[in-house]
């Protein structure tokens, strides 16, 4: 017999008896309706916590995939860079390069900056690069990004150039239109140091909806380029595409260590750390903000069984004189809050994964139905709520909404095991 000082009837107890009665307490109408309520408020938070928190994440993924997916139509992978001299011999450092079986393409560039100018005084800085168009294609996205003219437009010695819509927008150019490019690197005089002025016709506009590019990129021919800064047969660097884009920290270090000490190599993760580190700390701290929600729903817990305890301190009395060891009690209880716990992160994850999957259906139809746009095509440049569900996100965010119920029925349990069957049938 499993009893303790207050077994009255030597009763011998099934040994999963704890679990059966925890069971029959979670289902079972209460004398105490508000007890019921307040568990099924509980659950509800919980639920509610979680599928928050799943769908939060997933947009929260899913503009980090946007960004990046637009930062790289026009950013290479891995950029391999030669200074202030550039590279003299492209061909053969692009080669070196292919030998890592990462580097699926390599296409070289000249890098400067400059003014654009068009008629009416309008001025705007710009990076200028100079591109093989051939080349650049297979390491870049432009030319899925054209809103007028083609990539292909760019030829050496006709001075073409194609900008950004923000650039064509502000200087109110159009295909055909003629600009200014102003280099920085003048030519002396006898008057004193005069900048260097060069025609070109607008032979494409892109948008990439990246406020860096389509407002201050232009791009010109290679040699154009080198013509117009004056490097003659040398460019600025070589940009390498790979066939996995979160290796390029790795492929970076390895080029590296390959390529002579003179070379600067470096990879996208570095050229835009500041905005992927502002996503991280944003989805960290949205992590935080809402598994508080979830704590304060499964504390919630601690107050349901507490008066789940107080409810049921006759029949806790009953299963001591029975021989229910205090240690059976208090599993009782534990199973009771486990459950509720159980059936609100269930809810919840598959709430959660259902919105964050149809989260461009659900989006649209509260539009629809309140008459408002959440992001608005006027002020933001991506206007749809992207989503992407990572299962290990939402197993995190299970587990850690298992872990705070199990937490919060501890004491609550406890309490239940230390009930004196004598106090607690005093008035029965």
């Amino acid at each position: 017999m499993r009893g303790p000082a207050f077994s009255i009837i030597p009763f011998p107890l099934p040994r999963s008896f704890e679990l059966f009665v925890g069971l029959r307490y979670t289902r079972a109408k209460r004398r105490t309706q508000f007890v019921s309520f307040i568990s099924m408020i509980s659950m509800a938070g919980i639920a509610l916590g979680i599928a928050a928190l799943i769908t939060v994440m997933s947009v929260m993924n899913g503009f980090e995939k946007e960004i990046r997916a637009r930062i790289l139509g026009a950013a290479a992978h891995v950029q391999i860079l030669g200074g202030d001299a550039g590279l003299a011999d492209w061909q053969r450092l692009a080669d070196e390069a292919r030998k890592n079986p990462e580097v699926t393409a390599a296409a070289p560039f000249v890098m400067g900056q400059g003014l654009l100018s068009a008629g009416g005084g309008s001025v705007r800085g710009v990076y200028v690069r100079g591109i093989v168009p051939r080349l650049e294609e297979t390491v870049a996205d432009f030319g899925q990004h054209m809103v007028a003219g083609r990539l292909e437009d760019l030829k050496p010695g006709e001075f073409g150039i194609v900008i950004g819509v923000g650039i064509a927008r502000g200087l109110a150019l159009g295909l055909g239109d003629r600009v200014t490019l102003i280099s920085p690197q003048g030519q002396v005089t006898p008057a004193g140091l005069l900048p260097r002025l060069k025609q070109f016709t607008v032979v494409g506009i892109f948008r990439l909806d990246h406020n860096e590019y389509d407002n201050a990129l232009a791009l010109i021919d290679m040699q154009d380029g080198q013509a117009l800064y004056r490097m003659g047969d040398r460019v600025s660097g070589v940009r390498l595409k790979l066939h996995d884009l979160d290796r390029a920290p790795a492929v970076a270090r390895e080029l590296t260590s390959s390529l002579p000490d003179d070379l600067y190599v470096t990879d996208w993760t570095r050229q835009n750390a500041n905005y992927f580190r502002a996503i991280q700390i944003e989805k960290r701290m949205m992590f935080i903000i809402l598994t508080l929600i979830i704590a304060v729903a499964a504390f919630n817990l601690v107050s349901t069984l507490v008066m789940a305890v107080t409810d049921k301190q006759p029949d806790i009395a009953i299963l001591r004189t029975l021989g229910a060891a205090p240690a059976s009690i208090m599993k009782i209880f534990v199973v009771q809050g486990a459950i509720i716990g159980v059936i609100g992160t269930v809810i919840g994850v598959v709430v959660g994964v259902l919105l964050a999957l149809n989260i461009d259906v659900v989006v649209p139809f509260v539009e629809h139905t309140f008459h408002f746009q959440i992001l608005s095509s006027d002020v933001y440049y991506i206007s749809e709520l992207p989503s992407d569900l990572h299962w290990r996100d939402a197993i995190s965010v299970a587990a850690v909404s298992l872990f705070l119920s199990f937490i919060a029925t501890i004491y609550p349990s406890w309490r239940a095991s230390r009930v004196n069957p004598a106090e607690a049938l005093r008035y029965e």
